[in-house]
C-alpha cells in the first residue's frame, strides 16, 4: 500500500485525537468551576475576551501566538497544548492496539471482525479521554467527581460484553480487587486514599479485569513513588505534602491497557 495513504490514515487519527482532547481542555477548566460547557464560546481565563476562530486551532494556535493571549498578552499554560498533543498520541495508541491495520492496508476492506476492533479502539480512546479529564481535574482540585466514577462503572459493565479477551468472572472480580482493599486501608488509616479514588477504581477495576487492575494499580504506585522521590530530592515536594494519587492511578491504567497483557504473558511464561 502506498506510504502516502498510510500517513493519511495515521495522520487523520492523530488529528482526531488532538481535536477531541482540545475540547477536554474545556471540560478540565470548566467542570470544577461549574461553568456551562455545552453552550458558550471559549474565552481567555485572564481577560475573559471571547476567542476567535484563529485562536482555537489545537496546538498550532499556541505555537503561532507564542503561548500568549492575542488580546491581553497573558501567558497561556503549555498544559493546553500538551493535552492536545497527548490526545493525538493516545488516539494512535488505541487504534494500533485494537485495529488490524496490516490487513486493512492490504485489502482496504472492513469486515465484521474489523468493526468489532474499531468499536474496541473507540472504547479505549473514550477511556483515555476519561482518564485524562480525571488526571488534570485531580491535579487542580485533588478531587475525583462522582460523575467520573459513574462513567467508569458504566464502562466497566460494558467491558464485560466488549472486551471478551478477559473472562466475565475476571471483570467481576476486578470491580472489587483494588477498591475493597483501598476501602479497608482507609478504615485503618484515615486519609490513606480519597473516596473518589476508591469509587473510581471500582469501575476501572471491572473494566480491566482483576489481573490488569492489579498490574495497573502497582504500575501507578511505582510511577507515583518515583515522582515523589524525585520531587523531594529537587525540593518540589515536602514530606508532609499531600499529593493527588488519582493521576498516578490513571497512568497505571493506561500502562495496563496498552502493555499489561503482553507483560503478564511474558512474565508468567518465564516462570514456567
Amino acid at each position: 500500500m502506498d506510504l502516502a495513504f498510510k500517513i493519511f490514515v495515521y495522520g487523520t487519527i492523530f488529528c482526531f485525537g488532538v481535536c477531541i482532547f482540545s475540547f477536554l481542555n474545556v471540560l478540565i477548566y470548566r467542570i470544577p468551576k461549574k461553568i456551562q460547557f455545552v453552550k458558550g464560546s471559549s474565552f481567555c481565563p485572564t481577560c475573559n475576551h471571547e476567542l476567535g476562530v484563529f485562536d482555537l486551532f489545537p496546538i498550532l494556535s499556541y505555537i503561532f501566538l507564542g503561548g500568549k493571549c492575542r488580546y491581553c498578552k497573558a501567558k497561556i499554560s503549555p498544559r493546553y497544548a500538551f493535552v492536545e498533543l497527548l490526545g493525538g498520541v493516545l488516539a494512535l495508541a488505541a487504534a494500533i492496539k485494537y485495529f488490524p491495520f496490516s490487513h486493512f492496508f492490504e485489502h482496504i476492506h472492513i469486515h465484521d471482525d474489523m468493526w468489532i476492533s474499531i468499536i474496541k479502539a473507540v472504547f479505549a480512546f473514550v477511556l483515555f479521554a476519561l482518564l485524562t479529564v480525571v488526571t488534570f481535574i485531580d491535579i487542580d482540585t485533588q478531587e475525583i467527581g462522582n460523575g467520573a466514577s459513574i462513567m467508569a462503572a458504566v464502562m466497566g459493565i460494558i467491558s464485560i460484553f466488549l472486551l471478551t479477551e478477559v473472562s466475565p468472572l475476571e471483570h467481576i472480580i476486578g470491580f472489587f480487587v483494588i477498591s475493597v482493599p483501598m476501602l479497608i486501608l482507609v478504615l485503618i488509616i484515615p486519609g490513606a486514599f480519597g473516596g473518589g479514588d476508591i469509587k473510581f477504581m471500582f469501575g476501572i477495576g471491572g473494566l480491566l479485569g482483576w489481573k490488569l487492575a492489579l498490574f495497573g494499580f502497582f504500575s501507578g504506585c511505582i510511577v507515583g513513588g518515583v515522582v515523589a522521590v524525585v520531587g523531594m530530592i529537587l525540593g518540589k515536594i515536602k514530606r508532609k505534602d499531600h499529593v493527588a494519587f488519582g493521576p498516578f492511578l490513571c497512568i497505571g491504567v493506561i500502562i495496563a491497557l496498552l502493555f499489561g497483557r503482553a507483560f503478564l504473558d511474558w512474565y508468567f511464561r518465564g516462570l514456567i
